[in-house]
């Protein structure tokens, strides 16, 4: 559950890919991306997009870029905002274009032809990256508008873009020598090739490791889920998600089963086969530590953290460090639950957990999950919950559009409007599990906002949630109803954006921050104002009985050690993989994950990591290498800003729209400590997430 970044444009700048431009007209006739789309908000059109538009599309605004650049450089002029750091910002249309939809797709439905585009262009956009924060003339102009800022009489987004745009230029290696330059290009080639490669591997792994299995061996799930994995020849098959547990999990009656299911979760890219992803992700952090070192830092994850909330790995540690104990605490007290309702004769096993978890939630608090389904139709959780939190929250409105091109049967298209009528952006939602499509949940977008462009935000949620049969209605479990808000929270932050500046627009913050305004929409989720309006019945349109309501707030801190420490399991796989130094060798993964958990005393078999090194996609094949601590960091900060909530009367249109207006609308216009710290008049603290999570007692 994370934002994509695509890391294109500008913000992955300029290498030379040369390309004729004899036949650009006939080029402009038969692709579909070298003329601005005419649909609403100049959405992409998907029913003129074809594989074979992305490489020509995506090197033609390449060279577009370098074109633009190189006249930015060649300016004899001295340098000013406009003819540098504007010129920058709009040199890149084209290809942020192209590239946002080509990420989109071969994340979320991509097929062989991608795959090969993407793996053929990936050092290429990293040249090409290389070739913006390492051009040595741009540089220069961008650090003396940097050392003059304060005097050239420029409004305060434009001084905060100048700084940002040199931050990220030093930060890529924009102070080295040309031998050093010429080996960072190198590196960079290689991460990319690797991550790509990761990717795909994982993405095979996955789609061949689902379990084929009978329909006895099911017992324990609804005839509903039963049949959505009912395969064409009569066969059954659960796909795998993209974490360790699996959703099918909490339900199986038969240990085998549960076994089988986890066992092929747990070793899916380790089968010494071609997708066994193993040999890359060593490939990779030795890589990344080997640029750390070169741009003069000890670890990947000291070069990473720069500019963020956190700002160095001790900070983080110190974060981390004050949870942990109360995560094992938790896990202690939870197992002995467990024990209780395990009468198998059999001893607890990682693969037993989520049953035995649900066992207690029945008899402790009467919390089943397969009665609560019937009341969280995803249909109506959208529009009556999710959507009426945002009108509740934010006096935002919205249509569906039924007239705008998709990329999918499955995707759904709605628009946006202020409480005044104005147009407040796009938004796609693809929410079903399939082949195509890499696991997980996520948010992106098509069209990035700028005022400096007149572009409004186009925003879309990915999710994989099981889907339904043919006529069946898609019922969520409570974790699914959490992701929609999750991912929904992700949205808002991008569609409010309202920045003059896309590099500066919307979801465009540090991980550690981007994550908190998507967790902080979690808490509505089970608010009993929303709660009411949409968990009705999908059959007969009864409202929720109370005592179904109440259980589940009863129960909302049961099971938080075993979250706490699988996804603490995690964040320490990812800052061990990332602290290794260049000349750090290893050979076994599966050695280096339990010792990486003992070392931060977070190991337990009971609890195994929310992801594994070998399918953990966030830091192999995503943007959070060394970050996905941020998904604690910024629940910190969630928390803390729902006390302010709670502090000020709760859920209310006055109260969102303050939200909106000192946070969720400001993009990184402002240092995000001191953003948050003017909406706060304080630093976040880490108690407001241990009361309301119940990992203290009150």
């Amino acid at each position: 559950m994370y934002v994509k970044k695509v890391m294109m444009g500008v913000v992955l700048g300029a290498a030379v890919f040369s390309i004729s431009c004899q036949n650009q007209s006939k080029w402009e006739e038969s692709n579909a991306f070298f003329n601005e789309s005419e649909l609403p908000y100049h959405t992409a059109d998907f029913s003129k997009i074809k594989n074979k538009d992305f490489k020509p599309a995506l090197l033609e605004g390449m060279r577009q870029q370098t074109e633009a650049i190189e006249k930015i450089t060649s300016n004899a002029e001295e340098p000013t905002f406009a003819n540098t750091v504007e010129a920058l910002e709009l040199s890149g249309s084209l290809l942020t274009r192209v590239s946002n939809v080509f990420h989109l797709l071969t994340g979320a439905h991509t097929n062989d032809e991608l795959i090969a585009i993407n793996n053929e262009m990936a050092p290429k956009f990293a040249t090409h990256a290389d070739g913006i924060y390492l051009n040595d003339a741009l540089f220069e102009r961008i650090k003396k508008l940097y050392e003059n800022r304060t005097m050239l009489g420029l409004e305060e987004e434009q001084i905060r873009l100048i700084v940002v745009y040199y931050e990220r230029f030093v930060r890529e290696g924009a102070n080295l020598n040309t031998e050093d330059k010429k080996q960072l290009k190198q590196l960079n080639q290689e991460i990319a090739t690797l991550t790509n490669e990761f990717s795909d591997k994982l993405l095979a792994a996955t789609k061949s490791g689902g379990v084929n299995v009978t329909k006895e061996e099911l017992v324990g799930l609804s005839d509903e889920d039963i049949a959505s994995f009912e395969q064409k020849n009569g066969t059954y098959t659960l796909a795998l998600s993209n974490t360790t547990q699996q959703p099918a999990l909490g339900q199986l009656e038969k240990r085998e089963t549960r076994k089988t299911l986890f066992d092929a979760s747990w070793s899916r890219a380790e089968k010494e086969d071609k997708n066994d992803t193993r040999s890359t992700l060593i490939a990779l952090a030795q890589k990344r530590a080997a640029k750390a070192k070169l741009l003069g830092f000890d670890t990947y994850a000291a070069w990473s953290l720069q500019g963020t909330m956190a700002e160095n790995p001790e900070q983080v540690f110190k974060m981390l460090s004050q949870l942990s104990s109360h995560a094992i605490q938790a896990v202690e007290e939870e197992t002995a639950l467990l024990q209780e309702v395990n009468k198998s004769g059999s001893p607890l096993t990682a693969a037993d957990w989520m049953y035995y978890a649900e066992q207690v939630r029945q008899e402790k608090f009467a919390l089943n999950q397969e009665e609560l389904k019937p009341y969280f139709e995803l249909e109506k959780v959208l529009k009556d919950g999710v959507f009426f939190m945002a009108k509740y929250l934010y006096d935002i409105s919205y249509i569906e559009r039924t007239d705008l091109p998709v990329w999918h049967e499955d995707v759904k298209v709605y628009e946006f409007f202020n409480k005044d009528g104005s147009k407040l952006g796009l938004f796609y939602t693809d929410y079903f599990q399939r082949d195509s499509k890499q696991g997980g949940a996520w948010m992106s977008n098509i069209v990035d906002q700028s005022h400096l462009t007149n572009q409004l935000p186009v925003i879309y949620n990915v999710a994989n949630f099981p889907k339904p049969a043919a006529g069946q209605a898609a019922l969520l479990s409570l974790d699914e109803v959490v992701t929609l808000f999750h991912e929904f929270g992700h949205a808002l932050h991008g569609l409010f954006a309202d920045q003059q500046y896309a590099t500066l627009s919307g979801t465009n913050v540090s991980s550690d921050f981007v994550e908190f305004p998507s967790q902080f929409h979690e808490h509505f989720a089970f608010d009993p104002v929303i709660l009411d309006n949409y968990a009705k019945h999908y059959k007969t349109g009864y409202v929720m009985p109370q005592a179904f309501a109440d259980n589940i707030k009863a129960a909302a801190s049961f099971n938080k050690g075993y979250s706490l420490t699988e996804l603490l399991g995690a964040t320490f796989l990812d800052l061990a993989w990332h602290s290794i130094d260049a000349n750090t060798t290893i050979t076994d993964v599966d050695q280096f994950e339990i010792d990486a958990l003992k070392k931060y005393g977070i190991y337990t078999e009971l609890v195994p990591p929310r992801y594994r090194s070998s399918y953990f996609s966030h830091i192999f094949g995503g943007g959070y290498a060394a970050g996905y601590y941020s998904y604690k960091w910024s629940e910190m900060i969630d928390y803390d800003a729902y006390a302010w909530l709670m502090e000020n009367g709760g859920i209310s249109s006055q109260n969102g729209n303050i939200l909106r207006k000192k946070l969720f609308s400001k993009g990184n216009t402002v240092p995000l400590d001191k953003l948050y710290r003017d909406f706060r008049e304080k630093d976040p603290t880490i108690d407001a997430y241990l009361q309301y999570s119940g990992l203290i007692k009150q």
